[in-house]
């Protein structure tokens, strides 16, 4: 792997003065030990500093570095000066190969926060390879799509393993709560895609591809339909009802790519899906159609320009997200239900406090940098364009433990 230890600095934030990268910045201030040498980076040094300025007495010797996503030269720069960067700026296909290219080439590990299929597919086809040479490992979706379901797998993969109890087969995680609110940038990227899929059949294909992401498509199995779960159902083996989780479908494919990149190790009857749950009670059905029914217009809703257009001026804007209040205030809590070859079942456990896109998301990318910075010796040997199990596995979790979110597993039968 490379070392990159001339580098001036440990951690870059791309895109600091964004909403979500203000969040990152600010977390790095209060949690990164004293000896990081952290640096903020975006297109303005004036709103730099004036965010440096906010963040305290930690932050205030932070180098500024002046860096546009459509400037390459500009960009390239930042990767040279940095042995990890930490980039919140999307929407991630239109403006984030450029940064992943310079890592590659540099040698600096990289890690993000993209939710869009066709962007990692990209990044896969045009950088796997060449990352992989230069010992970099790049990480895309280090925050609550798709940490919490990648890291929970492999716990539970783990477990299993531990137990000699077979290969993980029917593998379900159930949304049990969650309180939190939308960001523009969050909805910029996912009308991005949308505006794809409804003008190309192929990124329409690539997207509903339950192994879009595997870096050996023709290798994986065939399991029947995997499609992810579209309306309400009660699900008998679980005993509860169940709707559509909305981050299922890139979450789903995060996984699966875990599974392959590890030669298969989760099993090659590894099956995988993720809902929301909504309990037992007959009743539930009711409340688990109506996200369904939701879901479904809004999806068919944004294959049209006008809806998008409409979209675009009632929700919030790039830079926006919820109050400091909803933030802490926020939620999330999840289960992983899963079955082995040789008939055991486990359970695991994710669970963080603040809103689960923004406060939680913040730890989830700030603990990433840091791990890649500092953890390496931990670290599996690996390199290319990865996920967060297999470029940080059981070191990541450990900081996510300490930093106070819930990952555990446990044997149910």
């Amino acid at each position: 792997m490379s070392e990159a230890g001339d580098r001036e600095l440990d951690v870059v934030v791309f895109g600091a003065t964004g909403f979500v990268g203000r969040l990152v910045a600010g977390y790095l201030a209060a949690h990164a030990p004293g000896s990081v040498r952290i640096g903020l980076a975006g297109r303005s040094a004036e709103r730099l500093a004036d965010i440096r300025s906010r963040l305290g007495p930690a932050a205030s010797q932070w180098p500024l570095l002046v860096a546009d996503s459509a400037d390459p030269e500009s960009v390239a720069a930042l990767a040279r000066a940095a042995r990890v960067v930490a980039t919140t700026v999307g929407p991630y296909r239109r403006l984030g190969l450029t940064l992943v290219e310079a890592c590659s080439r540099a040698g600096t590990d990289y890690a993000d926060l993209s939710g869009e299929v066709l962007f990692l597919r990209e990044s896969i086809d045009r950088c796997h390879d060449l990352a992989a040479s230069t010992g970099t490992r790049i990480v895309h979706c280090c925050g609550f799509d798709s940490i919490p379901s990648d890291l929970g797998v492999l716990a539970l993969h783990e477990a299993a393993r531990a137990d000699d109890a077979g290969d993980l087969e029917d593998t379900t995680l159930v949304l049990t709560a969650m309180k939190g609110g939308v960001s523009g940038g969050t909805l910029a990227s996912g009308m991005g895609q949308w505006k794809e899929m409804a003008t190309s059949a192929a990124s329409r294909r690539a997207v509903q591809d339950a192994y879009a992401l595997s870096p050996d498509r023709p290798a994986e199995p065939d399991l029947g339909d995997q499609r992810d779960l579209e309306w309400a159902r009660y699900d008998g083996d679980l005993g509860i009802w169940t709707s559509p989780f909305v981050m299922a479908g890139l979450n789903t494919r995060v996984v699966r790519r875990s599974n392959a990149l590890q030669n298969w190790a989760y099993g090659r009857r590894f099956r995988y899906r993720e809902v929301t749950g909504f309990g037992a009670s007959p009743a539930a059905v009711v409340p688990a159609a109506a996200l369904a029914a939701g879901l479904k217009s809004l999806t068919a809703g944004m294959a049209f320009g006008l809806s998008r257009a409409l979209a675009s001026r009632l929700l919030p804007v790039l830079g926006e997200g919820p109050s400091e209040k909803a933030r802490r205030n926020g939620f999330f809590r999840m289960e992983i239900h899963a079955r082995t070859s040789a008939g055991a079942r486990y359970v695991g456990r994710v669970e963080a406090s603040g809103d689960p896109g923004y406060a939680a998301t913040s730890v989830m990318l700030g603990e990433s940098a840091l791990c890649l910075a500092l953890d390496r010796d931990c670290l599996p040997d690996r390199a290319g364009v990865l996920t967060p199990a297999t470029a940080m596995g059981d070191a990541l979790a450990g900081r996510l433990r300490s930093a106070g979110q819930i990952l555990t597993t446990q044997r149910a039968s």
